[in-house]
């Protein structure tokens, strides 16, 4: 790996660290959708909200680090989460669920 990649075998982060980070960032990904509801908020518009604040928070960090415009990274997190999220709905209208 070093001579045809560069890359030192010994100077390679950790998995711990790097399980621990994911495990962390999915967490916090998943608790903010459900956030108004642990606050004794009933509303599914709250919900979108924050979900879209979110996504679209969490897009703009990540281009920081990628050098491209926090608008670009925003807004390509916010469709990629809102195509997700239709997904899910449309595999759960199809097999019949519904929240009522």
């Amino acid at each position: 790996m070093r001579e045809e990649l560069g890359v030192d075998p010994d100077d390679l982060p950790s998995p711990r660290v790097a399980a621990v980070s994911s495990f962390a960032a999915f967490s916090v990904g998943a608790l903010l959708p459900l956030l108004p509801f642990l606050l004794g908020l009933h509303s599914l518009t709250m919900t979108v909200v924050v979900s879209v604040i979110g996504l679209f928070g969490s897009g703009a960090v990540v281009s920081r680090l990628t050098s491209t415009s926090a608008w670009y990274g925003g807004l390509r997190q916010l469709l990629l989460g809102a195509a997700a999220a239709l997904v899910t709905f449309g595999i759960g209208w199809l097999v019949g669920a519904n929240l009522a």
